[in-house]
């Protein structure tokens, strides 16, 4: 396996707010991992920098070994937790867009999945439900054939059939030889897929670790010992 992502002494200041302290950590190839915290705790702001939305105040973030910019946005496929999509767009022509916009995106893979759902091509996004919208901002993103998938907060504010086929879709499209990072809070909904997950509290990493280890050693399930630690 190989590194996908390394932050190296993280620390990004909003004045005197520090929203990340110090963090390190590094994901390897092939991997599922569960980036989870309270709220506050610095997920979001970890995403973004990850992303190149944000620049750290100190250290430094490597996707391939290159620090996020020009070169890691083929590498990467985001999901923000708000719809950042044009309502007025048909989702034909959205996947149009994304197919002119990423060399890597896979629009027949996007088609033949929005089409088992029934969604018509030819509708809005502003005329889908809450529902199928989610699904078809993760489709978009799924179907790019990245390094890192960064999803944040992919199941929130849908009902549990649409988290089931996210969680499915997530499964069954990524690319094998990349990871996916998933913030969420719904860890029980998600706990089945992780190989590893990552703690995150007062902008620095509590616990990495792996699913299966944390299970044997605390004889519980990650939901319930994330529920433990942070005394949820």
């Amino acid at each position: 396996m190989s590194e996908i992502l390394r932050c190296d002494n993280l620390t990004k200041t909003f004045g005197h707010m520090v929203a990340l302290n110090h963090l390190s950590m590094r994901i390897e190839s092939g991997k599922i991992i569960g980036l989870l915290g309270p709220n506050g705790a610095g997920k979001t702001t970890l995403i973004k920098i990850i992303n190149g939305l944000l620049q750290p105040t100190v250290g430094a973030v490597y996707i391939c070994g290159n620090t996020p910019g020009p070169l890691t946005k083929p590498l990467v496929s985001y999901l923000p937790d708000i719809s950042y999509l044009n309502n007025w767009m048909t989702v034909e022509q959205i996947v149009e867009f994304f197919t002119d916009f990423y060399a890597d995106f896979r629009p027949q893979l996007a088609f033949e999945m929005i089409g088992r759902l029934g969604i018509d091509r030819k509708m809005r996004l502003k005329s889908l439900s809450k529902g199928n919208k989610e699904k078809v901002c993760l489709i978009l993103v799924m179907s790019r054939n990245a390094l890192l998938y960064v999803l944040d907060e992919p199941i929130a504010g849908v009902d549990p059939a649409t988290r089931d086929y996210i969680i499915t879709t997530i499964i069954n499209n990524y690319n094998p030889a990349a990871s996916v990072l998933i913030s969420t809070h719904l860890i029980s909904d998600i706990e089945s897929v992780l190989d590893e997950v990552l703690f995150i509290n007062n902008g620095s990493i509590y616990l990495h670790d792996t699913v299966d280890h944390i299970r044997a050693a605390h004889n519980k399930s990650v939901d319930e010992y994330f529920r433990e630690v942070f005394r949820w």
